[in-house]
């Protein structure tokens, strides 16, 4: 059987999770032209102006021109409202699919040599989107974004030494002053070149290794890209048509003096909003110097430990396993299950569930997030339970600490029972259903041989 060149096999899927990728793509895409069009209309000066625009309830307010141009866009621009909602979504579906892509990979062990620098790619890609979509969202100098705003302020204070310095040199010495807009408009402006620098690469990189398959698959001859466009990009229009998201005419202009009730952030900054809220108020005092540590654990801390160890995972798996001497020839662990061949090609990849402590590893990492994305609801969860909102935000406090050691464990049992289940019908083959009789008068189930996995030569890619 020939080998398919890497460059042909780059936009060929033969799984569907291999679609996460594609709809980071796609909707970046639609980010960037989104985006373009928005700077038709959008001026991020923060001089005031008299409001004079189609929304009554607003009219003759003092605004910034940025909120004075958010709102003409809205509501006046023929089809503004539409674009500005897709570019909305558009940002909440990038960062989930590349979360998704990020589990995808971990999972199945697509973060090793030579994919080593993807992996990498896509963690920097999670931290930019995250950045991207705060900073974006604090431009239409709305109610709403003015709290993000303030937040934003207050981690960049709680660095330790050098935090009011870094305030001063970001926003000027009178915050809110007239450059904070203007300056996160040129951070988000800069992050979308840095994103657009890194999928390019990417693509690259993809295109000198081709994609990588699980053992049992055989890589599909249907070139997939231009539907997961059309699939990604309808979904989106159909999101910004039908969905209404971020009103800035109901939450009105920005007020150092007030801040909005009931308001939560992006889904994807949630996690470091439960944080926030069931982090003690501890403080640490240190010759003059005072440490937020309620702020700076959660904000900076905690984002900085779990990025860290994404990027570090793969160094340290491979520096780990290779002391050990649990590697094979080409590199690549030695697994057991039935998928354990006796050559391996760095295009198959793990199933889940024959590493049990990695797939344990993800679950509980997993399991820690979502514990505090659930933290970020503390007040509501209280109110439509009946409880105090002190009460919850103890349960929150044990239960991240407690919840990924569960999930660790059960995850790892589960993937071992699994492995042990596969050696079974490896060895003693498939179960058909068919009862037979023996001559003899006993009964007996028919039982079929295991498939044999497929498997597909190596590629040999242009190194």
């Amino acid at each position: 059987m020939r080998s398919t060149p890497a460059k042909r096999r780059s936009f060929q899927f033969s799984h569907w999770s291999f679609m996460f990728a594609e709809i980071a793509i796609w909707s970046f895409v639609v980010l960037l032209v989104t985006g373009g069009a928005l700077m038709v209309f959008y001026d991020p000066g923060m001089s005031q102006v008299t409001y004079d625009g189609s929304y009554g309830l607003l009219r003759g307010l003092f605004v910034s021109r940025a909120f004075d141009s958010a709102m003409h866009l809205s509501l006046e621009v023929r089809g503004g409202l539409l674009i500005r909602q897709v570019h909305h979504w558009a940002a909440l579906v990038f960062v989930a699919a590349v979360l998704l892509q990020l589990l995808r990979m971990f999972l199945t062990g697509a973060f090793r040599r030579p994919r080593t620098r993807q992996w990498l790619i896509w963690v920097t890609l999670l931290a930019l989107g995250m950045a991207a979509g705060e900073t974006g969202n604090v431009l239409p100098d709305d109610l709403m974004s003015g709290g993000s705003l303030w937040l934003i302020v207050s981690v960049v204070r709680s660095i330790p030494v050098v935090g009011g310095w870094a305030q001063s040199l970001l926003f000027g010495p009178d915050f809110p002053g007239d450059r904070v807009i203007p300056v996160m408009y040129g951070g988000h402006l800069l992050i979308a070149v840095v994103i657009a620098a890194l999928l390019i690469a990417r693509e690259l990189l993809v295109r000198r290794h081709g994609h990588s398959r699980f053992a049992s698959s055989v890589p599909s001859r249907r070139r997939a890209r231009p539907a997961m466009a059309l699939v990604t990009i309808g979904m989106l229009i159909i999101l910004g048509f039908g969905f209404q998201i971020a009103p800035i005419w109901l939450y009105g202009p920005a007020r150092p003096t007030q801040i909005s009730a009931g308001s939560v952030p992006d889904w994807y900054m949630g996690f470091l909003d439960g944080a926030l809220r069931i982090m003690p108020g501890w403080e640490l005092t240190i010759g003059d110097h005072t440490l937020s540590l309620a702020v700076l654990l959660p904000t900076l801390v905690v984002p900085g430990v779990f990025f860290t160890a994404l990027a570090a995972y793969p160094m340290a798996e491979h520096f780990l396993l290779s002391r050990r001497g649990r590697r094979d020839a080409l590199g690549r662990p030695k697994t057991t299950g039935r998928i354990a061949h006796e050559t391996f090609t760095h295009d198959v990849l793990d199933r889940p569930h024959e590493s049990p402590v990695k797939t344990a590893i993800a679950v509980a990492g997993v399991t820690f997030y979502g514990l505090l994305w659930s933290a970020a609801a503390n007040d509501q969860i209280a109110v439509q339970f009946r409880l105090s909102v002190e009460a919850v935000t103890v349960f929150f406090r044990f239960a991240v600490v407690i919840g990924p050691v569960i999930a660790f464990f059960v995850t790892r049992w589960i993937c071992v029972a699994l492995q042990q289940t596969d050696h079974e019908v490896a060895e003693h083959g498939v179960e058909t259903g068919i009862i037979t009789r023996s001559p003899d008068g006993g009964y007996h189930e028919r039982l079929a041989p295991a498939r044999r996995e497929s498997q597909e030569p190596a590629i040999t890619s242009g190194r």
